[in-house]
């Protein structure tokens, strides 16, 4: 059995630009559309006492929400839990996509690397406004001189690696699900190539065991994952607002 493993199918490019509209930017607005979408049907007819279990819902999300920044970055960092909000979610809705045959925005690097670059200027952001633009700048020669080439590599390394952390753990579970379709099917064939007519040629292994290998990647890896690159982005963050 041929096995295919290609990226995101280019759907339209824009002429001019030459900006390609491919299968991660499409999913990716559907996927911020379901999220906004459940935001809004959760918080409608919200009351200051919680009388739906809607609102109740949306209550625990939030309160979820705030007890993960602050246990993770201390108080007074309120204004980060949106962020942190939008990067569960959508890499969860995202991963979750994929159960439904669809093509998932989280097995593109190119996801991981716009997330790895926005976390990225949020650490340079919060370094600047805690040590100043010359504090910042002196820092890459500490703790002497000749270390900063390793300090400036190690500066743009952390967001890379995160990106490429998350995207290769969850590519893999894409991987690993397409090439065991592609051995049940072989294996099917040779063990039941003695069944009449076209009986033999049906790929009766390739039945249930990928559906649930797919269900394990997509919802444990798809959660877990996202969990491990906010707990990274918020330790990192707060550490760079951090006073010495």
């Amino acid at each position: 059995m041929e096995v295919s493993i290609t990226g995101a199918k280019v759907y339209y490019t824009i002429p001019g630009i030459n900006f390609p509209i491919t299968q991660t930017v499409v999913n990716a607005w559907i996927a911020m559309i379901i999220i906004v979408g459940i935001c809004i049907w959760l918080t409608r007819d919200m009351q200051v006492h919680a009388r739906t279990k809607r609102q109740v819902v949306a209550e625990m999300a939030v309160q979820m929400a705030h007890k993960l920044v602050k246990g993770n970055m201390g108080a007074g960092w309120e204004e980060f839990v949106p962020f942190i909000a939008a990067i569960l979610s959508m890499s969860v809705v995202s991963s979750l996509m994929g159960l439904t045959g669809a093509y998932s925005p989280t097995n593109d690097l190119n996801t991981f690397l716009a997330w790895g670059i926005v976390v990225f200027v949020l650490i340079t952001y919060f370094k600047i406004k805690t040590k100043g633009f010359g504090g910042y700048l002196k820092s890459f020669t500490e703790p002497i001189v000749v270390m900063t080439p390793m300090n400036l590599i190690s500066e743009i390394a952390t967001p890379v690696s995160m990106s490429l952390r998350h995207f290769a753990n969850i590519v893999s579970g894409y991987v690993i699900g397409l090439l065991l379709y592609a051995a049940l099917g072989a294996i099917s064939q040779l063990v039941f190539f003695w069944l009449p007519g076209t009986l033999s040629t049906i790929p009766i292994l390739q039945v249930g065991i990928p559906a649930v290998l797919n269900v394990y990647f997509s919802c444990f890896s798809g959660c877990v994952q996202p969990y491990i690159f906010c707990m990274l982005t918020m330790q990192f963050v707060a550490g760079a607002a951090a006073t010495d």
